[in-house]
């Protein structure tokens, strides 16, 4: 019973992901993204396009990733991919990530912390996968939104090819096939 009411508890602390906004406008609508969809977001793409990773996938594993990665960001806000954290900011976020997966029982807190951490060193290939699939959604919402969050944060169209190729390609070669073909038809409509 008592794991069952850490559970409980997590379950209404995460709900303060859908507060934090990103950077990015969901495609077709004026108003930002929060973190709390995008995970969902990453997380329904990730079961689209698992027959397409790199090398064999537990995608079970990519999943839960791609569902957690983001719940730092509850104590440290959404920050644009394209610009470098520090190290301070690094730990800020992690911080609260462990903030509130402790908050689980001790034994599921250590396998999400862990699989946030494999996330973030984007080796294993679940990893590379997840991360590659984490950057899709914004790729797709500034190519249908006019290029919107790249206009207003002033991100050069040598940035965006340059993160995403790597993230992208290193998880799924044909995604980034696909994509960089999209965002090239982006540059020539003077979208990016």
């Amino acid at each position: 019973m008592e794991d069952i009411e850490k559970i409980l508890q997590f379950i209404v602390e995460v709900e303060k992901l859908k507060a934090v906004t990103r950077k990015t406008r969901p495609v077709g609508l004026e108003r930002y993204e929060n973190s709390g969809e995008h995970s969902w977001h990453v997380a329904l793409c990730a079961l689209m396009l698992k027959d397409y990773a790199n090398e064999a996938i537990d995608i079970n594993r990519v999943v839960k990733m791609l569902l957690i990665h983001d719940l730092g960001e509850i104590g440290s806000g959404d920050r644009i991919v394209y610009q470098a954290l520090s190290d301070a900011e690094k730990m800020e976020e992690k911080d609260s990530l462990k903030d509130t997966l402790n908050i689980l029982p001790q034994h599921l807190a250590s396998e999400f912390i862990q699989l946030w951490e494999e996330f973030e060193e984007g080796k294993t290939p679940d990893a590379k996968f997840a991360k590659s699939i984490d950057r899709l959604p914004p790729l797709l919402h500034n190519i249908y939104d006019d290029g919107h969050s790249w206009k207003k944060n002033n991100i050069s169209r040598e940035q965006v090819f340059e993160v995403n190729s790597k993230k992208i390609s290193s998880g799924s070669k044909e995604l980034w096939s696909i994509v960089e073909k999209r965002l090239s038809k982006a540059v020539e409509a003077g979208v990016l």
